[in-house]
């Protein structure tokens, strides 16, 4: 009752059906994501997941979870008439994609995942707890811990879930600059100030930090700290290409390398100059390549 979803259709309307999935949660669709298609082959459907982009309300939170999400999806396939599509999605989209897919296998036709993220309390620390992507990006680091010091919080993100929680917009506004800043700085393999600052636009980095920041808060909501790898056999027989940069600081390439060794039959392309932008060349390169390989299915 509280949530309405947009989404928009490109390509070859008789086309093979895929839908993209963005990342965050909170990211929102950008035009860019369609250049992964071939629109005389496919038909894309690119939702904006709830509170992210053009869905309502705006940056909400509340009924809010991977599992909504997914009942989302299946809603939206079937309100579509679609029979099964490609599913294509990337860092939060990756997990999104395989919780999708592992409830409703016979919905996906093939997946494509980039830059992987298991949602796993092991990658939630590397990210936001001292030793992991804080000893790469110490600079970063010091500015995205200035908030939880100020706190007086040991944990970054209990400590920024209050902020993005609070009825002050202007508290809600810095704490979204600086969840957004320590993020955007790693994604691409050459981040330059500009371009960080570029990012965090108000009116985007709202959602990305306020939903983001309550998944990560409840550990995705995901069954169990390792619910994909612990369910990999229900989807061992969709077709399924991997792309993973090998400097993507945001999701380290182990993941990506243990869903391809409990996928055997999965491709897992390793892209020696990406980190974790699908826009960098090399990642959008082997997206592309993906998605031409699907042209079979």
């Amino acid at each position: 009752d509280l949530h309405t979803i947009s989404y928009e259709q490109v390509g070859n309307p008789n086309g093979r059906p895929a839908v993209f999935l963005h990342g965050g949660p909170g990211v929102g669709i950008s035009p860019g994501y369609r250049r992964f298609f071939d629109p005389d082959h496919y038909r894309v459907i690119l939702p904006d997941q709830r509170g992210a982009g053009q869905s309502a309300p705006y940056a909400e939170f509340k009924d809010n979870t991977t599992w909504d999400l997914v009942d989302d999806l299946e809603e939206l396939r079937r309100h579509l008439g679609i029979k099964d599509w490609v599913v294509m999605g990337g860092s939060w989209g990756s997990l999104l994609a395989l919780c999708y897919a592992i409830e409703h296998p016979t919905s996906v036709a093939g997946l494509i995942i980039r830059g992987v993220f298991l949602g796993r309390q092991s990658e939630i620390e590397w990210l936001h707890e001292a030793g992991g992507a804080s000893e790469i990006y110490p600079d970063e680091w010091a500015e995205y811990r200035k908030l939880p010091d100020k706190m007086g919080s040991a944990s970054a993100v209990p400590a920024y879930l209050e902020c993005l929680s609070s009825d002050d917009e202007a508290t809600r506004i810095a704490a979204a600059r600086a969840w957004r800043r320590w993020e955007g700085s790693m994604a691409a393999m050459a981040t330059d100030e500009k371009t960080i600052v570029g990012m965090q636009d108000d009116w985007a980095t709202l959602p990305i930090a306020r939903i983001e920041c309550s998944y990560t808060h409840n550990n995705f909501f995901l069954k169990s700290d390792n619910h994909v790898l612990e369910n990999c056999h229900r989807i061992a027989d969709i077709p399924c290409r991997i792309v993973q940069g090998r400097y993507d600081i945001i999701c380290p390439a182990v993941s990506a390398w243990q869903v391809h060794k409990a996928l055997p039959q999965s491709k897992l392309s390793i892209v020696q100059d990406g980190a974790h932008s699908p826009m960098d060349r090399g990642m959008a390169v082997e997206l592309v390549n993906a998605s031409e390989a699907f042209k079979s299915l």
